[in-house]
């Protein structure tokens, strides 16, 4: 390559996911089966109603074409019914918009927010791709130190501390991606109130909010009126609806904040697919029970998990766990998160990702998102953790 790349993107990480997988080349031949708790991907399929659903569409030539930028009004309207009966939401269609994937969603609202040389407050351990966008875009993180005695969960006075002239959100992801970690929503209405105390945003990221043990409120955040002044939220169908190949994200804000962001939307994507928005209004409007199901199926293998996990004798520690994840200290002395999770890819055959990728000073944990391995292969999974580090 003889031309030059932005000095920003060349300071990032190579995708976390991408590296570790990367070292299976490496593994020999006749070794363990490999156990990957690498990326939370539900082990399930789509509802087959919804399967069935899809493919009737494909013969209708409109499932081909653009939608507006934000999305088919149809499929707007009938989520917000989905946020008015989940959130007891004051929502109107105008402070919706389809994405890509809760991913391009952050990119969405970031960008909108924030220019170079601003600032976000993160609580540490965040999302991988949050960071690694944000410094992308020459934005800097501010980062909430983990606390493993409260659980990873965010401390309002600690981040009130973290902010600056220069700070124009605080980002928090709940359920934690990666503790699993559910920040209850009286504390999410204090960071709320910080928010608007100090005239910055919220944003809040809840790509898991349908994964809550017992399908209980996620918060009370969209039941004021005026909601939209201080708080931004992120959510992903993919995961509630086992869609994460269609990319089924949602970006809701302000009706004035999305007026502006639907700019960038255009440049980047134009609209989210309309076999996506098919699938998503399908979902929202019929799938209320099976989504139970599987909320049911997940909490009982966080528990199965959890209780594996604990028992005596087992080194590794678990900080933090929630549905999809657990939250892991290595008890391997001297090593980076990346060489103890090589170690158990070389020694035990389990895939999982490394601490430091979550941020600054997490070398001594590993995440496991033991949401995409059936229950029957969680002992299994605990019993290799238990022999690599004896």
């Amino acid at each position: 390559m003889n031309y030059a790349i932005s000095g920003l993107i060349g300071k990032v990480h190579f995708p976390p996911i991408s590296e570790v997988k990367g070292w299976l080349a490496a593994r020999p031949e006749g070794g363990l089966p490999l156990i990957d708790l690498c990326q939370a991907v539900p082990d399930y399929p789509p509802a087959p109603e919804l399967v069935e659903h899809l493919g009737g569409l494909l013969h209708d030539p409109q499932t081909s074409r653009y939608s507006p930028d934000e999305g088919l009004p149809e499929v707007l309207s009938a989520i917000c019914g989905y946020y008015r009966e989940k959130y007891g939401a004051l929502i109107t269609p105008a402070e919706l918009c389809l994405t890509i994937g809760a991913s391009q969603a952050f990119w969405l609202a970031i960008i909108t927010l924030c220019r170079a040389g601003d600032e976000v407050v993160v609580q540490a351990p965040c999302y991988f791709d949050h960071a690694m966008a944000l410094e992308m875009l020459g934005i800097r993180c501010v980062f909430a130190p983990f606390d493993e005695a409260g659980h990873g969960l965010p401390s309002t006075t600690r981040i009130a501390s973290l902010i600056s002239s220069r700070t124009r959100a605080i980002l928090l992801v709940s359920p934690s991606n990666p503790t699993g970690a559910i920040t209850p929503p009286g504390l999410l209405a204090e960071l709320c109130d910080l928010a608007r105390q100090r005239n910055i945003a919220l944003v809040l990221d809840e790509t898991y909010n349908e994964f809550i043990p017992g399908g209980s409120r996620p918060h009370e955040l969209f039941t004021s009126p005026g909601w939209g002044d201080h708080f931004i939220h992120i959510a992903s169908f993919g995961k509630t609806f086992a869609l994460t190949g269609y990319r089924a994200g949602l970006l809701a804000a302000s009706k004035a904040f999305i007026h502006q962001a639907l700019k960038a939307q255009d440049t980047m994507v134009v609209c989210q697919p309309r076999i996506t928005q098919l699938a998503v209004k399908f979902g929202v409007e019929r799938l209320g029970a099976w989504v139970a199901a599987n909320r049911v199926m997940m909490t009982e293998r966080h528990d199965l998990f959890r209780a594996e996990f604990t028992q005596p004798g087992n080194r590794f520690q678990l900080a933090a766990s929630g549905a999809f994840f657990g939250w892991v200290r290595h008890p391997f002395d001297g090593l980076t998160g990346r060489q103890a999770a090589k170690r158990l890819v070389d020694e035990a055959g389990i895939l999982c990702l490394p601490g430091e990728v979550f941020g600054p000073g997490l070398e001594g944990y590993l995440r496991l998102a033991f949401g995409n391995i059936h229950a029957e292969m969680i002992p299994e999974a605990v019993r290799r953790f238990r022999e690599v580090a004896s």
